[in-house]
This record gives structure tokens, C-alpha cells and sequence, in this order.
């Protein structure tokens, strides 16, 4: 069976990327992409040279951008940050209570394994082409790595939500056979994760596609090469699961360096770096105040191109560049699929669907600034606002009140650096966590409090270590250093927060820090309900996810609070029921 990628569905991508203007302009693909959308092509006529390969890549892409709401929402509504409205479907209400019925929509398995059906003939199809000569071994390797780990990628939310899975490698006839489990066995989330590690860890290339590659070009602002999966921050992501620590260090680590070698000093030293402020022109992507108006509430720095919310609102400039690792952009203007995320969070302009939680809203509020304000602003001044009385969910609407533009917000620095911090934490490497959690490694390692303008920082701000735990942060005058890591500030140093923690804490508490400031940091990013199961199955506690899924429903007077959390410390009950 071939399964071919139809025109509409190349052009629905348009908003993904534009590279369609690409394709349309080469002619080895325009008759195929010419045809009627109903139409059905053999794999001669499609899978004929590298740029029909590029076409089945974005239809891939294309498929996947559909998943952009149901796993925003899985992620966050079954979690504690978020949670109904009086506008919301009792589906929705199902997923925040945890009494999800067979016919919800959103916990529907099927579109995920049409993704996989659609990899998965993109794939074979790839190798008899190579094995037909229709592309070069690099061209090959670049496209099945993209493709297979957006697979994998996934497989990984799939067990995360239903536990045990089908994994399906190869195309099947149709997919109501996924349900068949005479066919196709269901295999338990654990087994799946050796399998994904397996596979993504033996694939021949890592990096992001090739500059020179026909997939990396500029067109209508968007940088293609930032649209497709970043293998390196996955496969850390696999092995984080898998409790591979050092591996999953040394995956993020590769990332994090990106560019240190690099002669350009913005790009060596700011490239997916969390920076120190610029207070003297709020160019940055920091919490921060107008220079000398620290104590002044009203001089926050609250705008769509400076600071911590520019974040989200800004257009993909250098800026842009340095804190975005992987993003797919939504178009309401001028392309097809629309943004799903405005009718979901807005009050003005949607159908105000889900909201922040009391608990959220309450976690936020219990931080300390630096200037002693008793709040962090990522919450109610950037995360979310009070729009006529109620709270609203904003990161997804300050580009679209711009421009009608907007994006799925996958990866990016800040997620890294949490991310790191974690595996750093379980292996044994807490002052390093806490560095990146708090002020960055220069602080954390500068035990005797040095002055760089005035003291021999030859043996400070520097952590002494192999890869991937050799930090160097020096910045000092005498004599002169500039580390690679001297502007990384940290997570909190970003937020301009105090502390969390301290230096000397055990593992446990480190991993609570870290764990909280992800939820301050990347609340409604999809990242919430993966990182509470990722914990509570390390430790063997339900009771950690259990409790604030609890505090998120008895802060809001949900009387079924208690029921939901005694089922939810069986973790047989963490999973959706797999049905379509």
C-alpha cells in the first residue's frame, strides 16, 4: 500500500513553513502536486527524486501540526495548571477531572496513529529510493532521521497518555487494525520506551538538516531548519524517561553548546544561552525594569519585542533565534490550519475554553522578586492576564493580536536548561542543577563571592568537569576571561526571582526545585503532565502527581477532589482508555 500526500494537505503547511513556494517552483514535483486532491498516485509517480522527498517530509509536518491542540490540552487540562471555564464541554471537564468517557474527542488515539501511518509509508518508501538510487546516502539519512523521530516523538505521547500501545513500524491496510490486538498486541509504556530508544539512538544522523539541504530556506521570515524536530533535545528527552542520565546530560549538553566555536560572539556566547539581563536596553528576553526604576511596579518591561514576554511575541529575529530550538507557526491571514489555541484560551477573540488554575495562580504569587515584589511576573503579567474579571491564558495570543499570527510551542531554551538540570540532578551533579535553576554556573561556582573586576578568577566560575558538565563561566579582568557560559544567568536570574534552594540540598529537593520552576517557566506549553508522570514513575510515588491534581480541584471547591485522587494513586488510572 502507498499512502500519498494530497495537495490540499501540502497546502494546509503553508503555515508551517512556506517551503511549499519551493516545492512549487521546482519542476520535478509540480505535476504531482497539480493534481485533484482526491487523486491517487503510485509511488513511481511520487517517490521520484529528492525534492517529491522534501514533499512527503512537509506532508508529514503537515499531519502533524493537527495534533497541536489535543496535546497542548492533554498535557496541561489533566495536570495542575490548568482548568474550565464556564464556557468549557464536559469533555474537557472529563479530562480535568480524570473521568475521561470512551467517546471524548480529545482523548482519542486515532490522529496520532495516522501520524505514525503516514511516517511509516514515508519511511519504507525512503528506503526504496535509496535503494533505487533516487537520492543520495545524506540526503537519506537527513530525511528518515527527521521523519522517523517525529514518529518516535509520537509513540512517546502515546504511552505517555494510554500506557500500553500498539508500536507499528511498518504501513497496515487501515487503521481500525491499530484496535486489533490479534494483530497488533499493546505493548506496556516501558517496553515502548526501549523500543524508541533503540531505534532513535541507532539513526546515522543527529544534527538539524544540512544548511545546503533543498528543506533549509528563508522564505516570509520563517527559517526552516528551526521547524523540524531537534533529534538531540528528543533523544535527551528518551533517555530522561528511560533514567539514562548521563546519556540524556550529554544529549542536551550537544545543544547547548550550539555554536560555541563559533567566531561570532553573539552566536558563541548567547546561542540557547538563559543570559543575563541588558539593563541598559531591555534587549533581552529577561523579567526585567526600566534601568534606576527597579522598585517601580510600572516600569516592568511589558512588551511584544523586549523582555521575558517578547518570549512569545516577538517575530523570528536573532533574538528569536538564540531561545527557540523548535516552533511550527500558525497563519490566520493568509493560510489553512488556523490557530487552534485563540479558540481555546481567548476571551476576546475565541470561545475562552480553559483558563489558569487557582493553583497556578497561587504558585506564581508565592515567589519573591529581587526588588521584593511578592510575585513572579511570568504569571499574571506575561503567562496570563485578568481580562474583564477573569484569568486568561496570553502566550498564545500576543502574536495573534499583532499579526494574526501564532505558533505550537515545542522546545526551546528554557525547557532545555530545565531539562538538563534534571538529568544533571540524578546524576549526581546538584551544584550544576542548581546553577542552571537559579543564577547560572558563574554564581554557582564562585564559592569565596570573587569580583571579577578585581580578583584572579583563574580558579572559580568553572566546573573542573568532563563532558557534558565542563561549564566555564569566567568573567574576569585579571587576567582576562570570557568563558563560553560567562552570560548564562540562569533560569530564576532570567525570571528575576531570588534563589530556590540552596547549594548542598539532596537530590529529592533539587528535583522539586527544578520540577516547580518548569511549571512557572513553561506553563501551558504542553510540558506539564509529561513532567509530573516522569517524576512520580522515578520515584515510585503516585502521591506526586495525585496531590496536585488534588490542591489544582479542592482549590477551585470540586467536590470530587478526594475521588480523583485516591484513583489517581493507582497509576493504571493515570491512562486514557484506548478507543476510537
Amino acid at each position: 500500500m502507498i499512502t500519498t500526500i494530497s495537495t490540499k494537505t501540502t497546502k494546509s503547511i503553508l503555515s508551517l513553513v512556506s517551503v511549499m513556494m519551493l516545492l512549487f517552483s521546482l519542476g520535478s514535483c509540480s505535476d504531482y502536486l497539480d493534481v485533484e486532491p482526491e487523486d491517487k498516485l503510485s509511488g513511481d509517480q511520487v517517490y521520484r527524486n529528492v525534492y517529491d522527498a522534501d514533499a512527503a517530509v512537509v506532508g508529514v509536518y503537515g499531519k502533524f501540526m493537527e495534533l497541536a491542540e489535543q496535546n497542548v490540552l492533554l498535557n496541561e487540562m489533566r495536570a495542575d495548571l490548568m482548568t474550565t471555564t464556564r464556557n468549557s464541554s464536559p469533555y474537557l471537564k472529563e479530562l480535568s477531572e480524570h473521568n475521561v468517557s470512551a467517546e471524548n474527542p480529545y482523548a482519542n488515539p486515532k490522529l496520532f496513529y495516522e501520524v505514525i501511518q503516514n511516517c511509516n509509508d514515508v519511511l519504507k518508501n525512503f528506503d526504496i529510493m535509496l535503494a533505487q538510487k533516487k537520492f543520495t546516502q545524506s540526503q537519506y539519512d537527513q530525511r528518515y532521521a527527521d521523519v522517523g523521530c517525529i514518529r518516535s516523538w509520537v509513540y512517546l505521547q502515546l504511552g505517555i497518555h494510554f500506557g500500553s500501545i500498539p508500536y507499528i513500524t511498518e504501513p497496515i491496510a487501515t487503521l481500525e487494525d491499530v484496535k486489533n490486538i490479534s494483530k497488533y498486541p499493546r505493548i506496556p509504556f516501558n517496553q515502548l520506551l526501549d523500543k524508541l530508544v533503540t531505534f532513535t539512538e541507532a539513526l546515522t544522523y543527529k544534527e538539524l538538516y544540512d544548511t545546503q539541504s533543498s528543506l533549509v530556506i528563508t522564505v516570509d521570515g520563517y527559517y526552516t531548519r528551526k521547524l523540524f524536530i531537534n533529534k538531540e533535545c528528543f533523544m535527551g528527552d528518551l533517555q530522561l524517561w528511560k533514567g539514562n542520565y548521563l546519556a540524556a546530560a550529554s544529549h542536551y549538553k550537544k545543544v547547548m553548546e550550539t555554536a560555541t566555536t563559533s567566531a561570532s560572539d553573539t552566536e558563541r556566547y548567547d546561542m540557547y544561552r538563559v543570559k543575563y539581563a541588558d539593563v541598559t536596553t531591555n534587549n533581552d528576553l529577561n523579567v526585567g525594569y526600566i534601568r534606576y526604576s527597579e522598585q517601580d511596579a510600572k516600569y516592568l518591561i511589558n512588551e511584544n519585542t523586549k523582555g521575558w514576554r517578547s518570549i512569545f511575541a516577538r517575530d523570528r529575529d536573532v533574538l528569536w533565534n538564540t531561545e527557540w530550538i523548535w516552533s511550527l507557526p500558525f497563519d490566520d491571514l493568509n493560510f489553512a490550519p488556523k490557530n487552534p489555541f485563540i479558540a481555546l484560551f481567548s476571551k476576546n477573540y475565541g470561545n475562552y475554553l480553559a483558563k489558569p488554575s487557582q493553583r497556578a495562580i497561587n504558585f506564581w504569587n508565592s515567589q519573591t522578586q529581587r526588588n521584593g515584589f511578592p510575585y513572579d511576573a511570568r504569571g499574571s503579567k506575561f503567562s496570563y492576564n485578568i481580562v474583564g474579571g477573569d484569568p486568561v491564558i496570553m502566550k498564545y495570543e500576543y502574536k495573534y493580536l499583532t499579526n494574526l499570527k501564532g505558533d505550537w510551542f515545542l522546545y526551546r531554551a528554557g525547557k532545555l536548561h530545565l531539562r538538563y538540570a534534571e538529568a544533571a540532578n540524578r546524576d549526581n551533579h546538584q551544584q550544576i542543577a542548581y546553577g542552571i535553576l537559579n543564577f547560572g554556573i558563574g554564581s554557582a561556582y564562585n564559592p569565596l563571592n570573587l569580583d571579577a573586576g578585581k580578583d584572579d578568577m583563574t580558579n572559580a566560575m568553572k566546573t573542573f568537569e568532563a563532558f557534558p558538565y565542563d561549564f566555564d563561566a569566567r568573567n574576569g579582568e585579571y587576567p582576562y576571561y570570557r568563558g563560553n557560559w560567562h552570560r548564562g544567568g540562569g533560569v530564576r536570574g532570567r525570571a528575576y526571582l531570588t534563589a530556590s534552594g540552596a547549594i548542598g540540598d539532596d537530590m529529592v529537593t533539587t528535583e522539586n526545585n527544578i520540577i516547580d520552576e518548569a511549571a512557572m517557566e513553561l506553563a501551558y506549553e504542553g510540558n506539564r503532565w509529561e513532567d509530573l508522570v516522569r517524576v512520580a514513575l522515578r520515584r515510585n510515588d503516585p502521591s506526586f502527581l495525585a496531590d496536585k491534581v488534588y490542591d489544582k480541584l479542592s482549590k477551585e471547591g470540586n467536590s470530587n477532589a478526594s475521588a480523583v485522587r485516591s484513583k489517581l494513586l493507582n497509576v493504571q488510572n493515570w491512562y486514557l482508555p484506548f478507543t476510537w
